[in-house]
């Protein structure tokens, strides 16, 4: 096992990154406590707690007892571990390993305490090591680690991230909230073929798009992930076509955010997350899976003119459902779902719509199911959507293998009796190339 991963609980609690926050001085310390509560306020309306209930411990062997009990032996009840694609794993980090990744400086400063405490967070999730040049890498290592957790043959899409373009297609890192290059993306996954596949992230409105896209195909991309309002991509936009005609003689699928963005903020174009303007894409053809399933704010009803009154995102995502042209090309992930910030309404009816369920992809939003305040296991006891008997055993899991956290957490969820269909977790196949005949 890897140095990271070989350590103790203990040591490996030590590297991570709040350790370093703690050591620092007391008035720096307390402004950034102050810009960490700020942000995970912000993040996810939670009530204060004490603060260490808000961090990771970055534990690493789940005890024995909780690996084969109940809740995840049962998790895994008529799911094929060899056909478990977590089809939504961010692929984060500082750069430190020249591997080219950037992050914006706003998220490393504390006059920019949202985004700061956004980036504190994301890292302890991810359990990186603090030491220089060890963020990288440590991410990397401790995503290995939490595949082995789960079962034989499971595997990660890591998302490359490309950066914010303008309508010219140039790009501006200022308006990036981060970037993580293609080819750091296709190189992880090239080094761990037995944990990881990748998504390639290309601008559509790049000259050499393309182009871009042929190599990522050549490098064994499954699919190519865009966030739209952070990004500055207009899915509905003519500027597209060409990259929308090459995606579907490829066969790929676009992995695309629609609803309200709140982790990657820098384009400011909120209404790129319309799920409706993602129609311009399945009409070339190209298999959409709508990220979150629109779960979150609302948009323009675009079908009744641009100056129509704003719907709930996922109420217009529903409406796509329903037409009978993009049954075989429209689809949607179940990332994000268990946050404190989406609707119980939504979850429910998605749990409760099994008719949708073969069109439905399991995905964690990694590393987001590793911040302790986004998702509570007892709230969704108290709303009788999780059995009161499973809560202490998650949170256990959480704070050694969040991946496996979100995987049993989702398992046993229900609405009136009705769970997620375990073909949901079943994603390995659809990812395959399938180029148009």
């Amino acid at each position: 096992m890897l140095s990271i991963l070989r350590a103790s609980d203990t040591s490996i609690r030590r590297r991570s990154a709040w350790p370093s926050v703690a050591a620092m001085n007391p008035p720096r310390r307390r402004a950034l406590v102050g810009a960490l509560a700020g942000g995970v306020l912000a993040l996810s309306g939670v009530v204060a707690q004490p603060w260490r209930a808000w961090f990771n411990r970055c534990q690493a062997l789940l005890p024995e007892a909780v690996a084969a009990g109940e809740w995840v032996r049962s998790a895994w009840d008529g799911v094929d571990p060899a056909q478990f694609l977590d089809g939504h794993v961010h692929l984060v980090g500082t750069g430190d390993s020249d591997s080219g990744v950037e992050v914006n400086p706003q998220m490393d400063s504390l006059l920019h305490p949202l985004q700061y405490a956004q980036r504190l967070f994301y890292l302890n999730a991810g359990c990186v090591h603090d030491a220089p040049g060890r963020v990288d890498e440590s991410y990397v290592d401790r995503l290995q680690n939490l595949v082995e957790g789960l079962r034989p043959g499971a595997k990660l899409l890591l998302f490359a991230f490309d950066r914010f373009h303008d309508l010219d297609g140039r790009a501006d890192p200022q308006r990036s909230s981060f970037y993580t290059p293609n080819a750091y993306a296709q190189a992880v996954a090239a080094r761990h073929p037995q944990y990881f596949q990748w998504a390639a992230s290309i601008h559509p409105y790049r000259g050499d798009s393309v182009e871009a896209l042929a190599i990522a195909v050549e490098g064994g991309a499954r699919a190519v992930k865009w966030l739209p309002p952070a990004m500055g991509i207009d899915p509905s936009s003519k500027r597209c076509d060409r990259f929308y005609a090459a995606l579907a003689k490829h066969g790929l699928p676009l992995i695309s955010h629609a609803g309200e963005e709140k982790a990657a903020p820098g384009g400011d174009q909120p209404a790129f997350g319309n799920p409706l303007l993602l129609r311009r894409a399945m009409d070339h053809g190209v298999r959409v899976v709508v990220a979150h399933c629109a779960s979150l704010g609302s948009a323009v009803d675009v079908d009744r003119g641009a100056n129509a009154a704003p719907l709930p995102c996922f109420e217009l995502f529903a409406r796509l459902m329903g037409e009978v042209r993009y049954e075989k090309l429209l689809f949607a992930d179940i990332s994000a779902l268990t946050l404190r910030n989406r609707s119980e309404e939504v979850l429910r009816t998605l749990l409760e719509r099994s008719e949708w369920h073969a069109r439905l992809l399991n995905g964690s939003d990694y590393p987001l199911p590793g911040i302790v305040p986004l998702i509570l296991p007892a709230e969704f006891a108290a709303r009788g959507m999780l059995p009161q008997s499973a809560v202490a055993e998650l949170e256990v899991i959480r704070h050694h293998n969040p991946l496996l956290f979100d995987f049993v957490l989702k398992r046993h969820l229900s609405s009136h009796g009705q769970g997620f269909a375990s073909t949901i977790f079943e994603t390995r196949a659809f990812f395959a190339n399938k180029p148009a005949g």
